[in-house]
């Protein structure tokens, strides 16, 4: 779908990190070969191609910022990325215990909805105070985005994605459990809730990588 890719390559593979540098690629050049579209479980609203490139060539011109600053690019890019992760992650979130909140609101057992049980209630308000904490933690890293604080950026991001998807993952599950059956049916939304948060638990990074950046950083290992 996209007019232009970013890619990451080594100009100078003697100076290891130092020595890639972030190129801008056109949709059509000769050599940028594109496959088959992934057939995922999640996410179905959004396209993931195979790329293949067959001997490209990618002119001088087409560098972002100077040969050998591209690892670095990579590394605000990735941030950026999980900062968004986060943010999707709160609103499937959110999303999903709304339509909870709104079927247990509806439904009724034992001569009342199922929002009057103990069980339900605890479900919902550990949702909404996960949700909360995500959200305020993932406000906190948009904001050093916004600062600058690119020292403290990359942690805060990993914290953010990690919390997020997390929550993600555990209301949408939760969800699906307050509505039983009707929950794992195709008829209702969270199924495809669920479904969706699982990829924010892996994609731009895995929640295990997002734990070893944010550990390796408190330990103050270079």
């Amino acid at each position: 779908m996209a007019d232009f890719l970013v890619l990451y390559a080594y100009t100078d593979r003697t100076k290891g990190s130092h020595g890639v540098s972030a190129l801008v690629v056109e949709k059509g050049a000769h050599g940028l070969v594109f496959r088959r579209n992934e057939n995922k479980m999640g996410m179905r609203g959004t396209i993931y191609s195979e790329i293949f490139l067959e001997n490209l060539a990618v002119p001088r011109e087409n560098l972002i910022g100077q040969e050998g600053e591209g690892f670095s690019n990579m590394l605000k890019t990735l941030s950026a990325s999980r900062l968004f992760t986060a943010a999707q992650a709160v609103g499937l979130a959110e999303g999903a215990m709304e339509e909870a909140l709104s079927y247990a609101r509806r439904r009724v057992q034992f001569g009342k909805t199922i929002s009057h049980h103990a069980p339900i209630q605890f479900m919902i308000a550990e949702m909404a105070t996960g949700i909360e904490a995500a959200r305020l933690l993932t406000y906190q890293t948009a904001f050093l985005f916004d600062q600058g604080e690119w020292k403290k950026v990359g942690t805060h991001a990993a914290m953010a994605k990690l919390i997020a998807s997390d929550t993600a993952m555990k209301v949408t599950t939760d969800a699906v459990q307050i509505m039983g059956g009707y929950g794992y049916m195709k008829d209702y939304p969270v199924e495809r809730m669920m479904r969706d948060a699982k990829l924010t638990q892996i994609y731009t990074g895995t929640n295990q990588i997002m734990k070893l950046i944010i550990g390796i950083d408190l330990v103050g290992i270079s």
